[in-house]
């Protein structure tokens, strides 16, 4: 289950059309309407979820991958993201891309990730001018074209590579180590324009996960340690000279995060009491210590994600890692506005808003 229990094995929005080459599809069984897309990480078999919320009558398809497609999504997802008119679903144990149409569900292409007969077992996903980008724990990222649907490059970084960003005309990818005796503590910085890793940043954050980028262009790491003796933790880069602007430390003690208009949602999905502390990453200063400001209870926050139209918080609960988890919206002041099962769906991760 993501990065808490490794030994499964291991958000950029762009404007693009349909490429000519998607293939001709039969119409689908159900055209979703405003709602929003879950994606269901699993645990651990061919039971990874993609379902459909509808927000105009509150009804949620919990297998809506199925229900357009015949089959089933695979095992582990990991992360997708929306570009353009295509969602890319990052399969880890699958080791594949899953490409669907955003209106639909409709499948286009799975992408193999492989190194021969190797599975490279994908993580993360950025976009960038046509271009995809996929981190992989076998140390690389690949390069995936938005219009062919092909890898038209596979790019060397760090040790068992995590969450990924675009700030400028730089990738930032979050080395882990994540499976070495003494986890990583790098950021590859990769130059969109020749595609090459052009430097390693020695960052104060050990065992990093998600890479988030403010207005400003400041890029900030977070990461694990070692879940004992070395604390989770959180730095940030300057872009502009690609060095380390200042460490925000075990302050901000949760691995993971979401950033949102140069707020971020430090949460912690392995533990620990709180649900996500609210920083601005402007004035760096705490904005809440608790995001949820009434009686609600979020079990096992597993994600964040933020509708870019109301500024509305979904967080995604993954309860006790084997049952059917929960999404909640709340508004930007911390209060419920609605919940529901994503059942049969086990570790929701990621949600996409469709309009």
């Amino acid at each position: 289950m993501n990065n808490i229990f490794k030994i499964l094995v291991p958000t950029v929005l762009l404007l693009n059309a349909c490429s000519k080459d998607d293939p001709i599809t039969a119409p689908p069984v159900l055209q979703p309407s405003k709602g929003i897309y879950v994606l269901s990480e699993g645990s651990g078999g061919n039971n990874s979820k993609l379902g459909f919320y509808n927000i105009g009558n509150g009804t949620f398809n919990g297998d809506f991958f199925r229900q357009q497609n015949g089959s089933d999504l695979g095992q582990i997802a990991n992360d997708m993201i929306q570009y353009g008119s295509k969602i890319y679903i990052v399969m880890n144990q699958s080791s594949n891309v899953t490409v669907i149409t955003a209106a639909t569900a409709m499948l286009i292409k799975r992408i193999d990730l492989v190194n021969g007969a190797t599975k490279r077992f994908p993580r993360y996903a950025a976009a960038y001018k046509s271009h995809v980008y996929i981190s992989a724990t076998d140390g690389t990222v690949s390069v995936i074209d938005t219009a062919s649907l092909a890898i038209v490059k596979t790019i060397p970084v760090g040790a068992n590579p995590e969450g990924l960003a675009v700030s400028g005309n730089y990738l930032y990818v979050a080395n882990s180590g994540g499976y070495n005796a003494t986890p990583d503590s790098t950021v590859s910085v990769i130059d969109l324009n020749t595609q090459m890793e052009i430097k390693k940043i020695i960052t104060g954050t050990k065992n990093s996960q998600r890479v988030e980028v403010n207005s400003m262009g400041d890029v900030y790491v977070s990461g694990y340690g070692n879940f004992g003796s070395i604390p989770a933790s959180v730095s940030v880069i300057n872009s502009s000279t690609n060095t380390i602007k200042s460490e925000l430390g075990t302050n901000y003690n949760y691995p993971f995060f979401r950033l949102y208009h140069d707020v971020a949602f430090f949460y912690n999905n392995y533990g620990g009491s709180g649900t996500a502390k609210v920083y601005n990453t402007i004035t760096n200063t705490l904005i809440r210590a608790e995001f949820i400001t009434d009686a609600s209870i979020v079990t096992t926050p597993y994600g964040i994600n933020i509708d870019e139209e109301n500024g509305d918080v979904y967080i995604t609960d993954a309860k006790d890692y084997s049952s059917a988890g929960s999404v909640t919206s709340f508004d930007k002041d911390g209060k419920m506005k609605f919940s529901f099962s994503v059942a049969p769906g086990i570790n929701p991760n990621k949600v996409i808003f469709t309009r």
